[in-house]
Formats: C-alpha cells, sequence, structure tokens
C-alpha cells in the first residue's frame, strides 16, 4: 500500500516552470495555486497563461506588465498596430501559429517578436533555428495576441498558400472553360483554387453579392449577406490583378481593356444537379478593377409564396389578381428588395403547359424552365418596349417585363394589359399608392391607369431573427411611440431582439423576410385617380380599405417574433 502511495504521490507531482515558477518566486502567485493551474493545464492539453487568465486570478495586462519588468523586455500594445503593415516574410505562417508569436521587425541578425509569455524558450529555439537569427522578444498582452493570430489563421493570404493541396470539388462549365487563355496571368493554381473557394464560401454563406475591391495598401473581399456587407479576408495586393484577369477570362470578358465598365456571365457547376450563374460587373477605380459577382440561384424563383412573407389577407389577394386573364400587377421598392423573387413566385403559380409565357429582363436574372426570357440590348436595339411589341405577335397570356422605365414601355404594358394580357412588372417608387403618381407623372392618361392595373404591392426586406432569439423588455409607452396600437399590447407577445450563436455566425439573424403593401386598386381608388386625386388621397382611401402600409406590416413581424423593432424601422425607413 504504501509503495502504491509513494507511486501515485509521484505521478501528482508537478514541476513549475517558465511563468508559473517566476509568479511563485516574486510572490504574485502561491505555490499551491500555481502547482492547481498548471495541473489543469496538463490535463486540458493547454498552455499555462491561458488557464491561469481563465482563473481570473491575472488579467491579460497585469501578466503583461509582469513579464516586461521580471525579465526585462520593452511592452507593446498591439491594438496600436496596423495588421496590414506587418512583415510577412520574417516567419512562417504556421510557426507563428504553433509559437503562438507575431514577427514585428527585423534589423541586420535580430528578429523583433511579438508574444505573451517571455518563458517560452521552446518557442524561442524554435524560432532562432528557423530564422537563423538572434531573437528579441516583445511582451504583449495575451488576449490581444490570441485575436491577431486569429485574423492571421483566418485570412485569405494564409488560405492561398495551403489551397494548393486542398481538392475542391468545383468546375466552371464547358463554355466558361472554353474560353480560357493559357497564360500564366490566369492558370496561377492558388489563384485559381483560391477563387473556387471564395465562391464556394459565397454559396455556403447564403450571400447575395460578392466585392473585390483593390485599395491603395490592401485588397478587400466582402459578402452581402442578408443585406448586410461582411468583409471576409484581405488577400495579398500583389494577387489583384491575378484573381481580376482569372474572373474576366471565365466570364468572357476581355482581359486587356482594364480602362472601362464590362458586364458578363459565369457559371459554377456545383454538381449534376445544381448550378449557379453569377452576373458579373467590372468598374475600374483608382487602384484597380472593382469587380461585384451578384450570385443569381435558380432556387430562389421556386419559392412559394407563402415562405415570401405575405399575410394570408396579402397572398390571397395576389394570388387573385396575378389569376386574373388580364390586367397589370406592379411590384414596387428599392434596388435590392427581393422585387425580382417575387415577380418569379408568381409565374411559378402561372407557369403551366397551357400559358405562354414570356419575359423581357435586364438581364434575365433567374432561369425558369417553360418561360420564354429574353434580355434586354439597348445597343442592338432591342429595349423594353420593343421586346413587348415581339411578344405581343407571339400569341401571349402573361407578360412579365423587368422594370418600366419610360413613358414608351409604360404605354405597350398598360395596353397589353387592356387587350387581354396579365402583365407583371416592376418601379421604383417608395410604397403603392406613390406608384400610381409615378406613372401619371411619366405621361400615362389616367384612364389607361385605372382601367389595367389590377394590384399594387410594395416590399422591402428585413433580416429575420435566428432561433437564439430572446423577449426585450420594453414599456408600454414605447411601444405605442413604435407605432403599436394599445389593442395590440394585449400581453400574449414579447418584442425579440438579436443574441448571436454558432448558426448565425454571432450575427442574430439568419436569413430575411418580407415587409409588404399589398393595395388592390378598387373603385374608389379608381375614381379618385380618374379625379386627379394626390398621393395622400389614394393613401387614405387604402388605409379604409383595410390596405396595411410597410410599417404596419413590419410591426405585425415584430409581434409575430420574425424580426425585431430596429429591422422593421430601416427597413421601412420612416
Amino acid at each position: 500500500m504504501a509503495a502504491i502511495a509513494l507511486k501515485q504521490q509521484a505521478s501528482d507531482q508537478v514541476v513549475l516552470a517558465g511563468l508559473g515558477r517566476a509568479l511563485v518566486q516574486h510572490q504574485m502567485l502561491r505555490s499551491d495555486e500555481a502547482i492547481a493551474v498548471q495541473r489543469r493545464a496538463d490535463n486540458a492539453g493547454t498552455p499555462f497563461i491561458d488557464e491561469l487568465i481563465a482563473s481570473g486570478q491575472f488579467s491579460a495586462a497585469q501578466l503583461a506588465r509582469f513579464g516586461a519588468e521580471a525579465f526585462g523586455h520593452p511592452l507593446f500594445d498591439l491594438s496600436a498596430i496596423d495588421q496590414s503593415a506587418l512583415p510577412e516574410d520574417l516567419l512562417s505562417r504556421k510557426l507563428a501559429l504553433e509559437t503562438r508569436v507575431v514577427a514585428i521587425g527585423r534589423r541586420g541578425n535580430k528578429l523583433s517578436i511579438a508574444m505573451s509569455d517571455p518563458t517560452d524558450f521552446q518557442a524561442l529555439d524554435r524560432i532562432k533555428f528557423s530564422a537563423q537569427a538572434t531573437i528579441d522578444p516583445i511582451v504583449v498582452e495575451h488576449d490581444k495576441l490570441l485575436k491577431l493570430l486569429e485574423k492571421v489563421s483566418h485570412s485569405a493570404a494564409a488560405q492561398l498558400s495551403e489551397l494548393i493541396d486542398e481538392n475542391l470539388d468545383l468546375e466552371f462549365s464547358d463554355d466558361e472553360q472554353a474560353a480560357s487563355v493559357d497564360t500564366s496571368e490566369v492558370d496561377d493554381a492558388p489563384v485559381v483554387k483560391f477563387l473556387q473557394k471564395v465562391l464556394f464560401d459565397a454559396i455556403q454563406q447564403g450571400a447575395s453579392d460578392i466585392h473585390f475591391e483593390p485599395f491603395e495598401k490592401f485588397y478587400r473581399i466582402r459578402f452581402r449577406i442578408d443585406g448586410v456587407l461582411q468583409e471576409i479576408s484581405q488577400p495579398p495586393l500583389a494577387i489583384k490583378d491575378k484573381l481580376s484577369s482569372r474572373i474576366k477570362v471565365i466570364s468572357r470578358l476581355d482581359i486587356a481593356e482594364k480602362r472601362v465598365p464590362q458586364d458578363g456571365r459565369m457559371k459554377l457547376v456545383l454538381s449534376n444537379h445544381r448550378a449557379i450563374d453569377f452576373r458579373v460587373s467590372t468598374l475600374p477605380t483608382l487602384f484597380g478593377e472593382k469587380i461585384v459577382m451578384r450570385i443569381l440561384d435558380s432556387s430562389s424563383a421556386k419559392l412559394s409564396i407563402d415562405a415570401l412573407g405575405y399575410e394570408p389577407d396579402q397572398r390571397q389577394a395576389l394570388i387573385e389578381a396575378v389569376k386574373r386573364p388580364f390586367g397589370m400587377v406592379l411590384v414596387t421598392g428599392p434596388t435590392g428588395s427581393g422585387k425580382t423573387v417575387s415577380l418569379y413566385s408568381c409565374l411559378n403559380i402561372l407557369n403551366e403547359p397551357g400559358r405562354n409565357i414570356a419575359t423581357a429582363e435586364d438581364p434575365a436574372e433567374i432561369n425558369l424552365p417553360g418561360v420564354n426570357q429574353v434580355n434586354v440590348n439597348d445597343k442592338a436595339g432591342l429595349t423594353f418596349a420593343a421586346a413587348l411589341r415581339s411578344f405581343l405577335r407571339q400569341d401571349p397570356d402573361v407578360i412579365m417585363v423587368g422594370e418600366i422605365r419610360d413613358l414608351e414601355t409604360a404605354d405597350i404594358a398598360i395596353k397589353a394589359a387592356q387587350t387581354g394580357h396579365m402583365v407583371m412588372s416592376t418601379l421604383h417608387t417608395n410604397d403603392a399608392p406613390s406608384t400610381l403618381i409615378r406613372l401619371l407623372n411619366m405621361g400615362v392618361a389616367p384612364f389607361n391607369i385605372a382601367s389595367s392595373i389590377n394590384l399594387i404591392t410594395a416590399q422591402r426586406l428585413a433580416r429575420r431573427l435566428c432561433s437564439c432569439k430572446q423577449p426585450q423588455v420594453l414599456d408600454e409607452e414605447a411601444l405605442l411611440r413604435a407605432g403599436f396600437r394599445e389593442s395590440d399590447l394585449d400581453g400574449t407577445w414579447s418584442p425579440m431582439h438579436a443574441v448571436g450563436c454558432d448558426r448565425c455566425n454571432g450575427s442574430g439573424y439568419k436569413g430575411r423576410v418580407g415587409i409588404y403593401q399589398v393595395m388592390p386598386v378598387s373603385e374608389e381608388i379608381q375614381r379618385l385617380i380618374l379625379t386627379g386625386g394626390n398621393v395622400l388621397d389614394i393613401a387614405e382611401q387604402a388605409a379604409r380599405e383595410g390596405v396595411r402600409d410597410l410599417r404596419r406590416s413590419g410591426l405585425i413581424k415584430v409581434m409575430q417574433g420574425v424580426t425585431t423593432l430596429e429591422e422593421v424601422f430601416g427597413a421601412t425607413n420612416e
């Protein structure tokens, strides 16, 4: 038994070294406390400094000051340094992450490195051997060092060096591959694989746009996710031309032309059953070509009306309007408010073998089998008006015009609606009532407006709360000021606020939901149009008929726990 006890005692014995021993020697920490921290670190397989800070006995700032004073090294604040200005060729990224140091600079044979534990002599020896230099440690705060190393580990520059050995199951369609050019500039393997990874990540994260932006001292890639731009990475500035050329080649653009904007398309094949189209736009800027890629996922057009966020009465009114044999349905809202998806969801309802459907768009963003889609080309003379005239000679049942931009297009669309065709289109107006006045200002006759338009829907997009949402406590007065009615405050619901979790990447939001104002054009509204009523008159009449404005529709989404008050205020801009 005594032998077993001695053996157990020997196995439990902890030898203090490095930072723990120094703290005990300077009477900053008791020996038993240091041994307990060291034992936890050994069991967890983590460094001593991590467990010490986690225990709450010392802060990162306190340990940094102690390390600098006890070992005679300079103390440095990492938050004062620009990450883009750090030298990248002094130390390999892999070694820096393994030893948890950052190379600050080199003068002659002396390499200055930032580290939080100056007693990590094993790391110092590895760096000295690798760099073949004398090491000059600079003490920094542990938490700031870890944040900087995390940025380095997730940087696109790091991904570039790793992508050479990474096998990505992605390929571009045959048409784009046939357009490739045999030049070293565009066939650079790391750049090709890096671009594939960026596109794949954008699709996986549900991004709608990818921005490649060159600046004087850095290069930035951002994704627009749920309507908000987020910086994803900062690859090396040196690859901007290669990346631009690669994108232009697979988009069938002129890689030699860098002085004027260009527009193109490309397709990324994900599997035998799924391919994603991209609309590519280049723009010359001061420091190179900015490229924006719009992700056109045809699966978004297959959303049902139910999935878009219409309330039951709004959905019913919209379906009844589009199923009528003739007339016009208009969808309004700013750029990026989901008008195209709404129109295609309506087309999906009508897309049957017994109907001839034709669309004119600039360009056609979503491929919908069974629908005859035409890309407008102003340079070739194929304008919206010209396409509409041609459609009327093609025995159409349903016509969709991407946008009514001028009087000529509006006149032809309205005449088509009056002569037995269902016409759908979009306009850029703030709400449904102002759409009618916009058409009047274009020069369309009041009688034509009143007799042809069946329904107008205005829409916005708000971010949808993730499942990690939690109730928010707001007093009744604040809710009334926000626009709620007293009858709404019945205690059966509570406003929610965004929290953040791994599923939503900490934002608290996942996906978007539509906020709608659906206004059927009733006989009373027709009378107002014919008698010269203004926007306020039409809005008041619509309200009397039970049409909810955008703010009210947004507040209903808040009551349902779908989104937040902040999102509704931002989306409705009132």
